[in-house]
């Protein structure tokens, strides 16, 4: 068991859900209740979860719709389905629509402790996975998943605004370096002059300004993922030292001889053609094919149209969260009228 994992319960049940609650807590987890799917979706909208535990037969929302939802917001959380004796189809179902398992009433508090450790995974964050309905989405996703398990850099195409750095949390929480530092770093937001040291630290005196020794973005992400975001925006002469490091492993801060081994893993993200910029001389094309390693690309919100309801969903239920309101409900009209619209902010502007 991952240290003090936590299990979320969906039973309407109160005897039921405080007799899960109990068993799971006893075993040392971490646990929280839901007595409605529309409360574990909230719960899920604002709480790190690993995973959900839910009876199928429920007043208003039953299992199964649970189930899809949880699937469309948080596709890597296991979910764990409770259905009654000689429901044998409603159990095959589960699985068909992604539960990992399911549990036959009645069973032993064993049962359930062994089917929880068997799928336990790696922490979700919580309300911060990508949203993936549509289709394409569902693949890239699926791609994302499995270079996360590799160390291979990754260049993550894409419009401003459709979620490259959350794809890019996505990535770095299903890896290996789950539990090391995950660092960003905007190379558009950074003024030219002073992005090197922001990348690489700097020693004392290295320059006017510099009182003190400072490690650069490199060094704060060692044991695990830094993300250059829109590093096309990058100065193409500080883009053969990212090569550098890359090729070697190993930086220098600005006003030092000594090298250091890093152990980072690299994330880019571009809402330019990279291709376009190296035929017109604007990005080296050593580093292009030393980041695209793992191409993915995020397709606009226009082009994603299955996927705009569930990520408006998930930003109300955020909010109503934080704000401890219940769940807003879209009417179909405003779903209608969410879905027919461009959005050519894409997800930022949702």
């Amino acid at each position: 068991m991952t240290d003090k994992a936590t299990v979320l319960i969906v039973e309407d049940n109160p005897q039921l859900r405080d007799a899960l609650s109990d068993t799971l807590d006893y075993a040392g987890y971490n646990v929280l209740a839901a007595e409605s799917g529309d409360e574990a979706l909230s719960v899920l909208a604002t709480q790190a979860v690993d995973m959900v535990v839910s009876d199928i037969n429920m007043d208003g929302m039953d299992g199964h719709e649970l189930l899809q939802r949880i699937r469309g917001r948080f596709p890597a959380l296991p979910v764990v389905l409770i259905t009654a004796f000689g429901s044998i189809g409603s159990s095959v179902r589960a699985m068909r629509e992604g539960a990992v398992d399911y549990l036959l009433k009645p069973f032993k508090p064993e049962q359930l402790l062994a089917t929880v450790e068997k799928y336990l995974t790696t922490r979700v964050l919580g309300g911060n996975e990508p949203v993936a309905i549509e289709p394409s989405s569902q693949q890239l996703l699926s791609l994302a998943g499995k270079v996360a398990r590799t160390d291979a850099t990754v260049l993550i195409s894409g419009e401003s605004g459709t979620g490259k750095e959350v794809l890019a949390q996505f990535i770095h929480q299903h890896s290996n370096r789950a539990k090391g530092p995950f660092v960003a770093i905007n190379c558009a937001a950074i003024p030219e002059n002073m992005l090197e040291a922001t990348l690489f630290g700097y020693e004392k005196g290295a320059f006017t300004g510099a009182y003190n020794s400072s490690p650069g973005k490199f060094e704060q992400a060692d044991g695990g993922t830094l993300l250059l975001d829109e590093i096309s925006e990058m100065d193409i002469g500080l883009q053969a030292k990212i090569l550098r490091v890359l090729q070697e492993r190993e930086v220098e801060r600005l006003g030092s001889r000594k090298t250091m081994k890093l152990d980072v893993r690299v994330i880019a993200t571009t809402n330019r053609d990279l291709r376009q910029h190296v035929r017109e001389g604007n990005f080296r094309e050593d580093l292009y094919y030393r980041l695209s390693v793992f191409p993915l690309a995020w397709l606009p919100l226009r082009q994603r149209r299955q996927d705009i309801v569930p990520l408006a969903e998930r930003l109300l239920e955020q909010h109503a969260g934080r704000m401890g309101r219940s769940t807003v409900r879209l009417d179909e009209q405003a779903k209608l009228t969410l879905s027919q619209y461009a959005w050519p902010g894409n997800v930022r502007e949702l």
